[in-house]
């Protein structure tokens, strides 16, 4: 068993967004507050019980009993008690045998219902990533912080203020009906995409915090796969995306902390194990209907884990560039294209394309640039890494 020191921050990481999402849902949007100042307060009796009496047997049992009782105190002397509880006991009878669901089914469902509330459209798209990692995530004010490059004062006023949107807009925690589970669940992936983006792309040096920001971007879009009203096509190609940008986590960067592009990469690096994973889901994408940029970027990701420099590889990815383009214009994009079309057509092309998105803001134009001058003129090449 883990020691105290290691396992109270451990369980933190992993109970405390648990015991939060079902609080939120039991005693409504209203009180996001106070389900997490209960969770809190929850592991403050863990520091202060276990040093004296031990690691109980059953340490997360121990914990959903505390947060129970908690709960149930507040629920009986607060105001919650008669917004939520007075109409559903009626003596002292019922409230001992009123119980508060900590089943791993209503863990999940509890989960899942909070990451649509919090995805609502009235919410700004980083509001609705900031409350993902702190009631979902367990992340705290100075991670979401770090995370976003800000500081503590601007996240909790950020927090704050969509707290206050989603109890002024009266938002309810449940899954939305059939037609409106549909129109929400592209908000969801949204936010999924950008918090597994900002792990995976992002330039700071805490490379322990970017890879638990993709691990829990992956967590909450493989709950929405287990879940049998959100377990669609984009879902499974948007975590065969993860999957196979994740396998070459360990690949990226090296001893110093320093971007190793793709064709640099040591594939023996890769994890394989999360690429078969990634290729399991994207043949389970393959069934639906509909087709999303999700599909067409895992596509790409899918042909970019084989590092051999085949014609019909580098034709398949420019082919998906041009499809993703025509789906959803981006300048970032159309730079990533760039690359595929150096490979099919050659590097004076690519760089007269390139060139003309004008990016002076995004240095990985300059890296891409660099990279393509290289063979034929050092001195722009220089100029431009």
């Amino acid at each position: 068993m883990m020691e105290q020191q290691e396992l109270i921050p451990h369980l933190f990481r992993t109970e405390a967004r648990k015991i939060t999402a079902v609080l939120c849902k039991y005693l409504g949007i209203d009180h996001i507050q106070l389900a997490e100042d209960i969770a809190a307060e929850t592991f403050l009796a863990a520091l202060e019980d276990w040093p004296y009496k031990g690691i109980p047997p059953n340490p997360v049992g121990w914990l959903y009993t505390v947060a129970k009782n908690k709960a149930k105190n507040n629920a009986l002397r607060a105001q919650v008690f008669s917004e939520k509880v007075s109409l559903q006991i009626n003596d002292e009878a019922s409230i001992n045998e009123f119980e508060i669901d900590l089943s791993d089914k209503n863990i999940a469902d509890s989960q899942l219902q909070m990451l649509f509330a919090i995805c609502h459209p009235t919410l700004p798209v980083e509001a609705q990533i900031g409350l993902a990692l702190r009631i979902l995530c367990g992340f705290g004010i100075d991670e979401i912080a770090n995370a976003f490059l800000t500081n503590k004062e601007t996240i909790n006023k950020r927090l704050f203020r969509a707290k206050e949107k989603l109890r002024a807009e009266k938002i309810r925690i449940e899954f939305p009906g059939k037609i409106e589970i549909d129109k929400r669940l592209s908000a969801v992936l949204t936010t999924l995409y950008l918090l597994f983006n900002e792990g995976y792309y992002a330039e700071s040096g805490d490379s322990v915090l970017r890879e638990d920001l993709c691990l829990e971007a992956m967590r909450l879009t493989y709950m929405l796969i287990e879940n049998e009203q959100t377990n669609q096509s984009s879902v499974n190609a948007l975590f065969a995306l993860m999957c196979f940008h994740a396998s070459r986590f360990e690949a990226r960067k090296n001893n110093t902390g320093e971007i190793v592009l793709y064709h640099d990469q040591d594939e023996k690096l890769w994890n394989y194990e999360l690429i078969a994973r990634g290729a399991y889901h994207l043949h389970k994408a393959s069934g639906g209907d509909n087709l999303s940029k999700y599909h067409i970027e895992a596509s790409i990701a899918y042909w970019l884990t084989n590092k051999a420099d085949t014609s019909e590889k580098w034709e398949n990815i420019l082919h998906l560039h041009n499809c993703l383009l025509a789906m959803q214009y981006s300048p970032v994009a159309a730079l990533n294209r760039t690359y595929a079309l150096a490979k099919v057509k050659g590097n004076a092309k690519a760089i007269k394309e390139a060139e003309a998105l004008k990016l002076e803001n995004n240095p990985f134009y300059y890296t891409l640039l660099g990279e393509l001058y290289k063979p034929t003129d050092t001195e722009k090449a220089k100029q431009h890494f």
